[in-house]
């Protein structure tokens, strides 16, 4: 762990004299300009010149797909959680208590000899139901049982507010069921993806295989498991289709389930699933049940067995014996780039904390999130709010109707900082040394039997979808809330205090705060009023220009190749896009406003509106491997990192103004062509 502590501080901390915390240590060493790469002009590449000289003197390592902020913040808090870990472990505690819970988890995840000599045990009784299978009609209760101990078959589902009635938890049904991470995969005929998908059919025999079954049975199962998910694949939406609230909603009462897929037993399965206490499902892909109909009549019995087989040992692989870990492992390489398996004991933090990822976030901000830290960015949300309120009052394309919704909604949208007020009661999660596999599945099943029992109550709008220690941050339309934990806000190396306000208000104010608030008026967040409902507040003079100005950063994405002959997805990012233009506006504005702005002192050369931009790139930075590069651009909602600081500030005069950008500069775009939204 020493050594871990000292490379990330080298990596961001390098030249503070012994890192004292004082101001004048944080003038001498600083974060932003000893990341540059001056070599290259802010006008040609902003991004490159703002952490080029970093990326260069920091190779991705093999275990990793990027290498970036992001990940020194994740290796800062591995490192703290196996602390927290290896504590509880050493313990002797009350069974159910945090301590016995983390502890025992913990010990079982590193204990590899055990999992080695465990093998599959722990998984037979559902390989023995899946193989006695003679009929599609007895399908449901297996797929609920895997979906428990966490095989996601089939379909998706969740349980989360309904859209058109904010106040109740509703159940939800979504396309799903692939082995891959997107219908793009199985459909698109370049060469990259028809090379993906033969390595694909590979891959599923070699786990068949792993499981006993011979090589030609498994080879000719693998042929027929990937027919069978193409098939679903072209059923399935697009991933920009995907963002329509509207069109991804409609109600369904659950007796009338059989009717989009009969043969799909479907009250045995609500009831394996403990789904009770409502009369109605969302399903937001109709069409896609219509079609899982066809499939469950036309593919013979033996091809669904294999399919279960494969995703229950896939999804499970973690914790499963090395041959089968290191299989899945080799397969997602494909998508990740990396080269290494990460080891041991940070595949073990991983999976404690997606079991158990509250519990150590209570300890976790006991020692590392102070009230004083949360004082400052509690403080900068409002000051963010403002700053929107401000533009909001000043808009030219908005009528007055629009806008005092608009401003009702922000004055409405709530927000959440460092850490939940209540925590959640773990105690009745049954945690043991037995084995690590059957750890993973009864914490699966907790959180199952956890969100099922939402059905049919009252939506808890204290609740938190992320760990205080997670490096993300979120917009929930439904709850009208930003999420902000407090691991959004770490720099590592560097205590907060050490910080200058245009890097904060750059760095968690701009490209977080500003961000996430502008979420709830993106072109998703915009379709919710400011109870969290699916309602349009909208003149439709009003919805027409914003949608025009929307469709313009939609434009200006699609024209970015990022990989050749791979355009990113303007449609399917446009709500990022939009949150990360808006965000850095917000950002800005408030800044200005500091007394640090009005002093107007040069640090290191920059002016306080260069280190502002400099501050927002510093939470991008990140060298991405080609793989996983492709992957995001073809699964993810967000622009790559790169996009997500040159794309806004093309559009921004006062990014023009502060680094002498000019016109035939590729970092400059005439008045003419910026977009200009919030």
């Amino acid at each position: 762990m020493a050594n871990l502590r000292t490379h990330l501080l080298m990596a961001v901390c390098i030249g503070i004299a012994a890192c004292q915390g004082r101001r004048e240590d944080a003038a001498r060493y600083d974060i932003l300009y000893a990341r540059t790469d001056t070599s290259t002009a802010p006008s040609q590449d902003f991004f490159h010149y703002a952490n080029g000289g970093w990326i260069a003197r920091n190779p991705i390592p093999d275990d990793q797909s990027t290498w970036g902020m992001a990940n020194l913040v994740v290796e800062e808090n591995l490192s703290r959680l196996r602390t927290i870990c290896e504590q509880a472990a050493g313990r002797k505690a009350p069974a159910g208590s945090p301590e016995q819970i983390i502890g025992d988890y913990w010990k079982t995840a590193m204990d590899s000899l055990r999992t080695e000599r465990d093998g599959l045990t722990a998984l037979q009784p559902l390989f023995d139901r899946i193989d006695a299978l003679n009929d599609v009609s007895a399908l449901a209760p297996i797929v609920a049982d895997m979906r428990k101990a966490g095989s996601h078959v089939l379909f998706s589902e969740w349980v989360y507010p309904d859209l058109k009635n904010s106040e109740r938890m509703s159940y939800t049904i979504w396309q799903g069921g692939l082995g891959m991470p997107d219908r793009d995969y199985y459909l698109k005929d370049d060469s990259s993806n028809t090379s993906i998908r033969k390595a694909y059919r590979t891959h599923i025999a070699r786990m068949l295989m792993l499981q006993g079954v011979d090589s030609s049975r498994a080879s000719a199962a693998a042929t027929n498991m990937l027919a069978l998910e193409t098939r679903m694949a072209k059923a399935s939406r697009r991933l920009e289709d995907l963002r329509d609230p509207y069109a991804n909603y409609q109600k369904h009462p659950l007796t009338g389930l059989p009717k989009l897929a009969a043969s799909f037993d479907w009250p045995a399965y609500l009831s394996a699933n403990g789904i009770k206490s409502i009369d109605s499902a969302i399903v937001g892909q109709p069409e896609y049940l219509s079609s899982m109909e066809v499939l469950l009549t036309s593919t013979p019995i033996e091809t669904w067995k294999a399919y279960l087989r494969y995703h229950l040992l896939q999804d499970l692989s973690d914790a499963l014996p090395e041959r089968i870990a290191v299989a899945a492992f080799d397969f997602n390489r494909l998508f990740t780039g990396a080269r290494a398996r990460k080891p041991q004991w940070k595949r073990a933090i991983t999976s404690t904390e997606v079991a158990v990822g509250e519990l150590l976030g209570q300890r976790y901000v006991k020692e590392y999130f102070n009230e004083n830290v949360k004082a400052r960015y509690v403080q900068l949300v409002e000051d963010i709010r403002l700053a929107l309120q401000e533009r909001l009052a000043g808009l030219t394309w908005m009528s007055d109707s629009t806008r005092q919704h608009a401003l009702v909604k922000l004055a409405s949208m709530k927000k959440k900082v460092g850490y939940p007020d209540q925590w959640k009661d773990f105690s009745g999660m049954h945690i043991d040394t037995v084995s690590w596999v059957r750890n993973v599945i009864e914490a699966s099943r907790w959180w199952h039997n956890f969100e099922v029992g939402k059905l049919g109550k009252l939506v808890d709008r204290s609740e938190w979808s992320m760990y205080p220690q997670t490096y993300n941050a979120y917009y929930d339309p439904s709850n009208n809330e930003i999420v902000l934990p407090a691991g959004i806000f770490t720099v590592p190396g560097l205590r907060d205090e050490e910080l200058d306000d245009a890097t904060v208000y750059g760095y968690a104010g701009a490209s977080t705060i500003g961000h996430e608030i502008i979420h709830g008026f993106d072109d998703d967040g915009r379709k919710f009023d400011e109870k969290g409902n699916l309602q349009n507040w909208w003149t439709k003079a009003d919805e027409a220009a914003f949608v025009r100005r929307a469709h313009d950063i939609i434009r200006q994405f699609d024209e970015i190749e990022a990989l050749p002959g791979l355009h990113l997805n303007g449609k399917a990012t446009a709500g990022e896009n939009i949150a990360d233009l808006g965000g850095v506006v917000l950002g800005l504005q408030s800044y200005r406003k500091t007394k640090e702005f009005r002093e107007n002192r040069s640090i290191r050369g920059f002016t306080p509106v260069q280190r502002f931009f400099l501050g927002y790139a510093l939470g991008w930075t990140e060298n991405t491997r080609e793989e996983y590069l492709r992957n995001l651009i073809q699964t993810d909602f967000h622009a790559p990192p790169k996009y997500r600081v040159n794309g806004p500030f093309a559009n921004l005069p006062a990014f023009h103004e502060a680094f002498d950008v000019r016109p035939g500069d590729p970092m400059y775009r005439p008045d003419s062509l910026m977009v200009r939204i919030w």
